[in-house]
């Protein structure tokens, strides 16, 4: 049945919402493989992070039926009060969060651990979404448009990367700018908040020793094979090791303490090495169906608002996927960004499941 007999019955794109439960389940047989080791050796059995993984995927999915539901419109009217809730959440994370491994991310109520930083991403990607709706052809304006942008676009890059989580600023950025693009902003605009960030990233690197010590091992991986650039090339080894076929489900040998974070941001190189090539490439094209989805939903969205918060959704999955594979294959510096759906974590998946779930209702409405 098509697409558009789909929204002639009012009813969302039951396509989208087949090939992300697949990519979940996907995630979870992989998380099941890659952390097994790990697992069993933290815990003495090795499902811990598949069953809490699972646990987070009903969780996001009973969001993303309820989400669904919920007509688009509710969230506009509430944009800024969502916006505000975000940034008290990544406020309070250096009020009531420990450090671990340098870094304040991650908020504790009593057994679970939340980072608000993937909230923000969805609260971010409303209020923007509500804001350039209203903005209309002001935002070609210097005055009312790029400067109140970059003000906002400011604040929360600022709180996150005081965190310090540099991959998540970047991600965000990457979704603001997409939005403002698609919102038809000035191309002088655009060029010179580029050459801005540019220097900004600059910055941020040169006055943070891991930074740059990751801008060098990206430039030159097998300086420091077992310092610096171990994490790579560990990454790198577990792709070539696969082939074309792989060396079968459950046989990885980098899983074995070898590769850092096996189940989380490196849980690509685990896929590569234990499917093969062929196979894995699978993912991309799952991740193509769903990004072209989602882009589709957003060129037939039934107003502005609607549009943009489809293109931030959408923009956000296919954002995340390119960093983390660009940064498993060595094309990109490592960030730490979870490969969205399929790695281990939570927060990123419950509120991915929860967006997706707004994008199906944005497809109930989408040129009935």
């Amino acid at each position: 049945m098509s697409l558009d007999r789909f929204r002639k019955t009012g009813r969302m794109d039951y396509w989208l919402l087949f090939f992300v439960f697949i990519l979940c389940v996907f995630g979870l047989m992989m998380i099941y493989s890659s952390s097994a080791v790990l697992s069993f050796e933290q815990y003495g059995f090795n499902n811990y992070f598949f069953k809490k993984q699972l646990t987070s995927f009903i969780i996001g999915f009973v969001a993303l039926i309820i989400t669904s539901q919920i007509d688009y419109r509710f969230w506009q009217k509430r944009a800024f009060a969502i916006l505000v809730v975000s940034v008290i959440l990544l406020i309070s994370v250096f009020i009531f969060s420990h450090e671990v491994g340098g870094a304040q991310r991650w908020l504790h109520i009593g057994s679970f651990t939340i980072q608000p930083s993937e909230i923000a991403k969805i609260a971010f990607i409303i209020y923007l979404a509500a804001w350039l709706a209203g903005k209309k052809e002001q935002i070609k304006d210097l005055k009312y448009g790029f400067l109140p942008f970059v003000v906002i676009l400011g604040l929360i890059s600022f709180l996150i990367i005081k965190q310090p989580d540099m991959g998540t600023m970047t991600v965000i950025v990457a979704i603001a700018v997409m939005m403002f693009f698609v919102s038809g902003a000035s191309l002088w605009h655009l060029g010179a908040g580029f050459i801005a960030l540019i220097g900004m990233f600059l910055l941020l690197i040169k006055t943070s020793p891991y930074r740059m010590q990751r801008l060098m091992v990206f430039l030159n991986p097998t300086a420091e094979k077992l310092g610096a650039g171990y994490h790579i090339n560990q990454a790198l080894l577990a792709i070539g090791s696969g082939g074309l076929l792989g060396l079968g489900f459950g046989q990885s040998k980098q899983k074995y303490l070898y590769l850092p974070e096996p189940h989380t941001d490196s849980i690509f190189a685990i896929i590569t090495e234990e499917l093969g090539f062929l196979r894995a490439f699978l993912v991309f094209v799952v991740f193509a169906i769903i990004v072209l989805r989602g882009f589709k939903i957003a060129k037939n969205a039934p107003d502005d608002f609607s549009k943009y918060l489809a293109v931030g959704i959408s923009s956000w999955i296919v954002i995340q996927f390119l960093i983390n594979i660009g940064a498993m294959l060595g094309i990109l510096p490592l960030t730490g960004i979870p490969l969205p759906f399929v790695s281990f974590g939570g927060s990123s998946l419950i509120v991915l499941l929860a967006s997706v779930g707004i994008l199906l209702n944005i497809s109930k409405h989408a040129n009935r």
